[in-house]
């Protein structure tokens, strides 16, 4: 007999660690992808790289590296002490932690992409009409790239939906606390619970299809002159 309460505790978890990390991505990724945009700097590009590691570092790796970082020995675990803990590996927060690092070039590169395709002009008309830098941030350059934003919150909330070595590596597989979707899929499957396992692995079958789709209409939309 099918146990509801179980199924929906890792897609409830999943929800909402996709949901913290997508507002830290954007809260830490803006600021990124706007010195990448704009900056001089020679060695902007290699910062770039640092961003973009994840896309081809194995998941195990930079699970590996967070998990010592956020061990006891690691800052995590001086971290942690501050507040009467050990360590921060195995928790809600170390999920949220590794997410941002590992989702990271998926909300700045295409929020960088906005920033840059609309060039210097904007900025330099809002400094003719005396705008602060500030104010030519926040009045111009956000909203013209509302759809780098957009697509960067879609991809970011996508990809820590669908993460699984990362969090399986710094989070294990603790019910309630870090059991996600992806890693309770997996415990299905080597427990051989193969409804539970269809009916979790059918819906991120079902949500992968709706993200590509609202991408591909978004990104249709945006494209039409005068929209």
């Amino acid at each position: 007999m099918l146990d509801f309460d179980e199924l929906w505790s890792p897609i409830r978890l999943t929800l909402e660690l996709a949901a913290i990390s997508t507002v830290a991505l954007l809260f830490v990724g803006t600021p990124i992808a706007w010195w990448l945009a704009r900056s001089k700097a020679r060695w902007k590009e290699a910062v770039a790289t640092v961003v973009a590691l994840p896309l081809v570092l194995p998941p195990t790796v930079m699970g590996f590296y967070l998990l010592i970082a956020l061990g006891p020995n690691g800052p995590g675990g001086w971290l942690a002490g501050l507040f009467g803990g050990r360590s921060l590996a195995f928790t809600f927060e170390s999920l949220v932690i590794g997410s941002v690092f590992y989702s990271m070039p998926f909300v700045v590169q295409p929020i960088r992409n906005a920033f840059e395709a609309f060039g210097d002009r904007p900025l330099e008309v809002a400094a003719t009409l005396r705008a602060s830098p500030w104010d030519a941030f926040w009045s111009v350059a956000v909203p013209l790239a509302r759809p780098g934003f957009l697509t960067g919150a879609v991809l970011g909330f996508a990809h820590t939906v669908g993460e699984f070595g990362v969090v399986l590596m710094i989070g294990g597989n603790i019910p309630g606390e870090t059991k996600v979707l992806s890693v309770a899929i997996y415990d299905y499957v080597e427990t051989l619970q193969w409804t539970q396992a269809h009916i979790l692995a059918g819906g991120m079958l079902v949500f992968s299809f709706a993200v590509i789709l609202s991408m591909m209409l978004i990104e249709k939309r945006i494209g039409r002159p005068g929209l």
